[in-house]
């Protein structure tokens, strides 16, 4: 070998661990004309922080509703959930059903479309024989003079003018039906419109609540028991008792099924009709079911 070759040897076997180390704990100052030529280069690029995630926004009441419907259709269905029956049948079903428990209820449960701008259904009625225990209304009443007398002696409980405003609005008065004449109406609504509303206790002509034969009303509702239905337009009642016969079962059924048709617009009011009133948008009845304590829900087909 060369003196030359040799000394070339030499430099580049002491020289290169320097420049390695130098690189090595300065990696700031090393940049690409620094090192070497051939010596591994080393980057100064800062750390990379973690993606912070965006936290989800919780979900809407329509979400949760949609969720809740799929939860619903995924559920198992009753055995009875797609056959019908006919209404007597139905009742020997149930019957045998709950034969070790001759307290049961029957109860009837009928669906409504309830399209967009329908009103919640709702009605009084007096069964052919009552299910349960009724109990009595407490009847708050609107009225000046002659009127006022005439609530007082039907049986009204709370009677008064414009000054039982406020006392209507605190509570006071623990009605279960409120009624008013048409002279009063325009008062009372500015202040409890939207107390009473909510509560479906304002008066209103087309439930008959605002009306001048406030007397003749009071009679009328005496004896009879209020049915609503929830925001679904679905409404639940009990309907019979087990230890009923089966003939009574069938006639308060039919009653009850009669009384939701005619407040909902599915079948005609001749008597309105008479008078040249326009007739409301029917709320069409989509199902039928009867059902008791402890047995399942049956379909009716000729309700």
């Amino acid at each position: 070998m060369s003196s030359a070759l040799f000394s070339v040897f030499l430099r580049s076997s002491i020289h290169t661990p320097r420049h390695s180390s130098f690189c090595r704990t300065i990696p700031a100052l090393v940049s690409s004309s620094s090192c070497v030529e051939g010596h591994r280069q080393f980057s100064s690029t800062s750390p990379s922080y973690a993606r912070k995630l965006k936290e989800r926004p919780p979900p809407s009441k329509a979400k949760l509703a949609a969720k809740e419907r799929r939860k619903a259709l995924k559920a198992r269905k009753n055995f009875y959930e797609s056959e019908k029956m006919p209404l007597v049948e139905a009742v020997k079903v149930l019957r045998a059903v709950e034969a070790t428990r001759p307290f049961a209820t029957f109860e009837l449960t009928i669906k409504t479309a309830m399209k967009r701008g329908s009103t919640i259904p709702k009605g009084r009625i007096n069964l052919p024989r009552e299910a349960k225990e009724k109990t009595k209304d407490r009847v708050l009443v609107f009225a000046d003079g002659r009127q006022a007398d005439e609530a007082k002696r039907a049986g009204a409980e709370f009677v008064g003018g414009s000054e039982m405003i406020e006392g209507v609005a605190n509570g006071k008065y623990p009605a279960t039906v409120i009624l008013c004449t048409p002279a009063l109406i325009r008062t009372i609504t500015p202040r409890l419109g939207r107390i009473l509303g909510p509560k479906g206790l304002m008066p209103s002509e087309r439930r008959g609540t605002v009306t001048d034969d406030v007397a003749g009303y009071i009679r009328r509702i005496q004896g009879s028991s209020e049915w609503k239905g929830d925001k679904a337009g679905t409404i639940r009642s009990a309907i019979a008792k087990l230890t009923f016969p089966p003939e009574d079962v069938v006639k308060n059924v039919r009653y009850f099924v009669s009384a939701v048709k005619k407040a909902t617009g599915n079948t005609v009011d001749k008597e309105a009709s008479s008078k040249g009133k326009g007739s409301k948008p029917a709320n069409a009845i989509t199902r039928v079911v009867l059902s008791s304590t402890q047995g399942p829900g049956i379909q009716i087909s000729d309700a």
